[in-house]
């Protein structure tokens, strides 16, 4: 069932029609609202972009404000990846509107995850036709890495950043991650933060708003023109 979506938004800092759309997608308890926080840093290097940040699929009982792509109780890989097709086609609808609606194609879309977010960034990223320009996933971990390399419709670049005292994603699931995009004839840059916990680290902004910035930059239009 797809449900719609959607959430709170940046348009870009420099005015006019966008030249990238970034969809933010946020971890489980969360909301776009928490995740949107993260959009005027990434705009100082992308000033034409236009950033998204919808609520998830469904509300978590008993979090007021809370949202979830799917339930979670445990890193239950079978779980996670039955939890993240369930929810795949509400954010492809979404993304498919979203890119209509600001008449940009594909290549300047780029995805940015966090934890249940980064599952759902990489799952539709990967099987989406027609390749987007990246995927930038904090705290989170590949799911049906078993199936991707029969189900990979496209190669965007992947960049993974992970704290090294997450006690909620462990950081071996983000080398795990990494092991299977390759085992599925991809890959993906990846990037330690000491000391952070379950959380995004200064380091990781600052890396993360690089990434972005270089892969939407490749694509043609140069942000700030």
């Amino acid at each position: 069932m797809t449900v719609f979506i959607d959430g709170p938004r940046l348009p870009p800092v420099r005015g006019g029609k966008p030249d990238a759309l970034i969809v933010l997608l946020h971890g489980y308890g969360s909301n776009g609202a928490d995740l949107i926080s993260l959009a005027p840093f990434f705009a100082k290097l992308l000033p034409g972009a236009v950033f998204v940040s919808p609520n998830a699929i469904e509300p978590v009982p008993g979090y007021a404000g809370g949202y979830q792509w799917f339930p979670i109780s445990n890193l239950d890989p079978h779980l996670m990846e039955s939890g993240a097709r369930g929810a795949a086609q509400s954010v492809d609808r979404f993304l498919d509107r979203e890119l209509e609606k600001y008449g940009l194609p594909p290549e300047r879309l780029a995805l940015v995850g966090f934890s249940q977010g980064t599952m759902m960034a990489l799952h539709v990223g990967l099987r989406r036709e027609k390749q987007i320009a990246g995927i930038l996933g904090y705290s989170g971990v590949l799911v049906g890495g078993r199936k991707l390399k029969d189900e990979m419709r496209s190669k965007p670049p992947v960049l993974l950043i992970h704290g090294d005292r997450d006690p909620t994603i462990p950081i071996p699931a983000m080398f795990e991650s990494a092991e299977q995009l390759a085992a599925a004839d991809h890959g993906a840059q990846w990037h330690i933060s000491y000391g952070v916990p379950h959380s995004i680290g200064p380091d990781g902004l600052d890396l993360g708003g690089a990434f972005l910035a270089m892969q939407l930059k490749t694509q043609g239009i140069v942000a700030g023109r």
